[in-house]
């Protein structure tokens, strides 16, 4: 235990110009933060980016989504660059496709709709 601890020490006590740096050069180690950013910070988040407008492009009428708003609503109409969506009966709000921040396919919303009404019951 205490050889581990005079190492430690002798280590920490070297001269620091000497070019003995066990762990590499500076560089490498400014390298090696730089490729974990990329796969544990950048990477993921493109991959999500680029599942979402996958799911934006794949739009339909019915399918339920929420907005970057916070806005829960069902896809009344999809047009080039917007989507109509229907909020309550007889209220229609147009918003960007951008704006979408996550989509439930009309499928599994339907399976889920009557487990939540019976939850409210």
């Amino acid at each position: 235990m205490s050889t581990a601890l005079h190492n430690i020490i002798f280590f920490l006590a070297q001269d620091k110009t000497s070019g003995n740096n066990p762990l590499g050069s500076t560089w490498l180690m400014m390298g090696l933060m730089i490729v974990m950013f990329y796969f544990l910070l950048i990477r993921p988040q493109q991959r999500q980016r680029k599942e979402l407008q996958q799911r934006i492009d794949a739009l339909q009428t019915g399918d339920r989504v929420v907005t970057t708003a916070g806005i829960h609503a069902i896809v009344h109409n999809i047009k080039e660059k917007t989507v109509v969506l229907k909020l309550a009966e007889g209220t229609m709000v147009e918003f960007d496709k951008p704006a979408i921040a996550s989509v439930q396919k009309k499928k599994s919303a339907e399976k889920s709709a009557p487990a939540e009404k019976s939850e409210k019951s």
